[in-house]
């Protein structure tokens, strides 16, 4: 049965005028979901009893359930969670001093074939729906809740690509972003991508306040293609003329995540180029530090390399973060966990 975390506020509205309902009993409905995190229908007591034996008929509150956790010495955690149809996904709980930061995925499984990505050892299953991911959020913080803590930020950088399934992400922003929903507002939320373009000029057009993050992971478009097939269709100089324009437009600033891959992209000639493709861009690099994977090859770059790095980019002019390891100790890399499940059942 399908999950009623599928539908955004307005969708909830039209859903319940089929049973006869006002618009209210959705307002209603959204403050049990969210606010006062019911898991059946039968909590719901203000609401009709007929309606709920309807509502009881066609849905399902929490279409996730737990298959595996994993807990690092820093607090990061790694969760899988299974789906009505058996597929799994993962989601990534980080402490940060700023608050807790949820990492969801937005598909089973990932087309977009980034060499390094363990995301991409599983290939592409079908888009999560906006209910399924609002259900790794509230899988989540019914967890949180017991310990009087709040996920605070959400970014869908987990497995899949959001601009390959548009309509569900945008929709799953709606639903935690609202109000009446969980409230967490729209600059706590990122959206990232590996690069397609036309996704990024719709979402130009929507002006929302969620924050763009670009996966780059390279200065030049020979060594891109290398490590991410979506150059070909989209190389550098048609992907930074639409961040760009959604730059201007929206006056956000961008975030350029780059995975420091040793010998491959650490170079000094690739900060440079790095810094000279985005100078002058309202933008950042954040230096993510790569967590291996034994299908893949690449070693992630030192620390001293690293840091390195950074400050070739602020000597030219360009604002840089360097990410603290998280999770190294646990199945950390996206795709990672759900890849090592899936093999295991494999070979049973």
């Amino acid at each position: 049965m399908q999950t009623i975390y599928d539908y955004d506020l307005k969708q909830l509205e039209d859903v319940l005028a089929v049973y006869g309902q006002k618009p209210y009993r959705a307002k209603q409905m959204y403050s049990w979901l969210y606010r006062k995190r019911a898991v059946s229908f039968d909590e719901m007591t203000d609401l009709p009893a007929s309606l709920i034996e309807q509502l009881k008929e066609q849905y399902v509150i929490m279409p996730v359930k737990e298959v595996d956790r994993q807990v690092s010495h820093d607090g990061t955690m790694k969760f899988l969670l299974e789906l009505a149809d058996g597929s799994s996904v993962e989601a990534v709980l980080m402490h940060f001093d700023y608050g807790e930061s949820l990492c969801v995925s937005s598909e089973i499984g990932c087309n977009m074939g980034c060499t390094f990505c363990a995301s991409g050892l599983l290939k592409k299953q079908r888009n999560m729906t906006a209910g399924e991911m609002t259900g790794e959020v509230m899988y989540v913080q019914k967890l949180l809740d017991e310990m009087g803590r709040r996920v605070d930020n959400i970014v869908i950088m987990g497995t899949g690509e959001p601009f390959d399934n548009y309509d569900n992400v945008m929709r799953f922003c709606r639903i935690v972003n609202s109000d009446l929903g969980l409230a967490i507002g729209a600059r706590h939320i990122t959206i990232s991508t590996c690069g397609i373009v036309p996704r990024i000029n719709d979402f130009a057009a929507e002006h929302v306040q969620y924050n763009l993050a670009v996966s780059l992971h390279a200065s030049n478009d020979e060594l891109r293609r290398q490590l991410m097939p979506i150059d070909k269709a989209y190389p550098l100089d048609e992907l930074m003329k639409a961040l760009k324009a959604y730059s201007v437009d929206n006056h956000r600033r961008l975030t350029f995540e780059y995975i420091l891959l040793h010998g491959v992209n650490d170079l000094d000639q690739n900060a440079i180029e790095l810094a000279r493709l985005i100078h002058g861009m309202n933008a950042y690099v954040n230096l993510i530090p790569y967590n291996e994977v034994d299908e893949n090859g690449y070693h992630s770059t030192d620390a001293k390399t690293a840091l390195h790095f950074y400050d070739v980019l602020m000597k030219h002019g360009v604002k840089a973060t360097l990410r603290t390891r998280h999770g190294e100790d646990i199945d950390a890399a996206c795709g990672q966990l759900r890849a090592r499940h899936e093999k295991e059942k494999a070979d049973q």
